[in-house]
């Protein structure tokens, strides 16, 4: 999405900056790996289809995706590829009903940065910029329902299960952008600063 491709989310623990060419190759290496594959509901690409979709990624108006960098180690090795840990994504839902509806993804693909709450402020963050800057009026998060802590991540923050699907074998949740929400999500992330950066294409 060009809407993010000049921006920089800078929290306290993790940076979400926009999916450029040069993190395609490590996240090919991320996304051969089965478990990744499983937890994300997505086929194995070839390192020039992955090209193909960070490009769609930068340019397709209804999708929206931030890198995840852990903000201590491109703090120590002023690199942001050894610093990936993982990304966020918004999927514009149903464009031509008058509510603005996003499904919501995240992802934090370096084991040794699981359960550093990583995760959770990269989300808080994505939320945040979806709502006031995508201007986003509900998100939908559609998890695996042996992904139970995902399932507990979204409904910490105040997202309530809607349905199952036997089918899929997954859960949906969904929260309305309101006032009380808004105000939860700046508490949450208010020490957080966005930048805007040249575009490093």
């Amino acid at each position: 999405m060009k809407e993010n491709s000049r921006t920089n989310i800078v929290g306290d623990k993790v940076i979400l900056v926009p999916y450029l060419k040069k993190h395609v190759p490590k996240y090919h290496v991320w996304m051969e790996s089965p478990e990744l594959q499983k937890l994300t509901a997505s086929e194995p690409l070839s390192l020039e289809e992955e090209f193909g979709m960070q490009e769609s990624w930068a340019t397709d108006q209804d999708k929206c995706t931030f890198i995840i960098l852990d903000k201590d180690v491109l703090e120590d090795t002023n690199n942001d590829i050894e610093a990936m840990i993982g990304d966020t994504n918004l999927f514009l839902l149903n464009k031509d009903s008058k509510e603005k509806v996003a499904e919501a993804e995240i992802m934090i693909a370096e084991p040794a940065a699981r359960g550093k709450h990583c995760g959770w402020e990269a989300m808080l963050l994505m939320l945040r910029y979806g709502a006031e800057t995508l201007r986003i009026q509900k998100f939908v998060a559609k998890i695996g329902s042996d992904n139970t802590r995902s399932i507990s991540m979204f409904t910490k923050m105040r997202f309530n299960q809607v349905s199952y699907s036997n089918v899929f074998k997954e859960v949906t949740l969904e929260k309305e952008v309101d006032c009380e929400w808004s105000d939860w999500l700046q508490r949450e992330t208010r020490n957080s600063v966005t930048k805007v950066i040249e575009p490093d294409f």
